[in-house]
């Protein structure tokens, strides 16, 4: 699937970065650990590369009720698939939840590429409160630094689709690829290492004609947001949704090498806490009985906005998307937030796949999904009053 393969460009990011916190410079990064360290770093990732903090506040926490179980065994598929925590929800109420790989309902875990959809939606919130005043404003009029180059005439809804037609290599056995490069390279005092790179690449398509993944695309929608707001993302996303999210625990966001929050990779988070992430994208963003986007977000957001070239899919505001209806947040190493309004349910899966990315994998969790499905259809959730 396509999601697979762009989520791979985090993991090469990650490689380059995981050895700049400790003495080891020979360490070969995240897509070359043994499983042990693997699963433990997923657990801990604020010891493998520098994080900000981001606060749940002092309310109450959201409550997750018991639902009918489901006639579901995750058993085989979580050891299988080295799975830390499977979370299924529906109508708000838990129909199956179970941990492994040593973490339980307090600890956090890496979400990688998930977290793109968190930094989409902090684009609405900045829509809704007013920092950016339209998804159609040039990007240039948030991140002035870019003028002049190949994101000129883009506007904010091409760079959320990938659609902005700036040329971007992401070839993952390229030691000279963007990817590769992007947030390697060193930057000056006060410089955003996203903008410094971006703004040197040129435009190989016109703005709105043609989709091509991007990760550094996505670190320049963090860039905008941090921009408009006059605030960094950590901050942003404690704000808008973590304190208000009902969440049980503080997340953690990583950090590039200028000490800036990566708007495409890596906040760390607990299973429920990512299954209310899930219920806010299900629910239209209300949260505390505030929209914290503008009506019908998430029914742009979560909606086929760009052709992937993949039967059946298709790619939002940095949402994957089905033509069913279902949308989703995925992150190499198995992380996933299913989103299925018309079932309203919401399946989260959190993992350390022996390989980052892998047909074999993907086709597992699909089946695994469909069995979910499967059970759901066959006995729905009865509403509590």
């Amino acid at each position: 699937m396509t999601h697979l393969r762009a989520c791979l460009a985090v993991a090469l990011l990650l490689s380059g970065l995981a050895a700049a916190p400790t003495s080891a410079q020979d360490d070969p990064g995240v897509l070359f650990w043994p499983p042990e360290r693997r699963e433990q770093a997923f657990r801990q990732m604020q010891t493998v590369m520098p994080h900000a903090a981001v606060s749940r506040g002092d309310g109450p926490v959201r409550d997750l009720p018991a639902g009918e179980p489901l006639a579901v065994d995750p058993t085989d598929y979580m050891q299988a698939q080295r799975v830390a925590g499977v979370l299924v929800i529906q109508d708000g109420q838990v129909r199956l939840e179970r941990y492994g790989l040593g973490i339980g309902p307090s600890d956090r875990w890496a979400s990688f590429s998930m977290t793109k959809s968190l930094t989409s939606t902090l684009v609405g919130a900045a829509l809704a409160d007013g920092a950016i005043g339209s998804l159609e404003d040039p990007v240039t009029r948030y991140l002035p630094d870019l003028a002049g180059g190949g994101y000129d005439g883009v506007t904010v809804r091409q760079l959320l689709t990938m659609t902005s037609g700036v040329r971007w290599d992401e070839s993952y056995t390229d030691p000279n690829s963007d990817v590769a490069r992007f947030l390697s390279e060193p930057v000056g005092p006060g410089e955003d290492a996203v903008v410094a790179y971006m703004k040197r690449l040129p435009r190989a398509a016109e703005p709105g004609t043609t989709w091509n993944y991007s990760t550094g695309e996505t670190n320049l929608v963090g860039s905008l947001v941090a921009a408009a707001e006059g605030r960094p993302l950590a901050d942003l996303l404690a704000d808008r949704i973590w304190s208000r999210a009902g969440m049980e625990a503080d997340a953690l966001w990583a950090l590039d090498q200028a000490g800036r929050e990566m708007g495409g990779c890596c906040v760390s988070a607990a299973l429920r806490d990512w299954g209310r992430i899930g219920l806010m994208a299900l629910e239209g963003g209300e949260l505390g009985g505030t929209r914290i986007v503008p009506d019908g977000w998430f029914a742009e957001a979560g909606v086929k906005q760009a052709e992937t070239g993949e039967p059946g899919e298709g790619y939002g505001y940095q949402w994957w998307t089905e033509d069913s209806g279902v949308f989703a947040a995925y992150g190499i190493f198995g992380q996933m937030i299913r989103v299925d309004p018309e079932r309203r349910l919401v399946i989260v899966l959190l993992s350390a796949w022996p390989n980052a990315t892998g047909r074999a994998h993907s086709a597992a969790r699909e089946a695994f999904v469909a069995r979910i499905v499967a059970a759901v259809d066959a006995a729905p959730a009865v509403t509590q009053p």
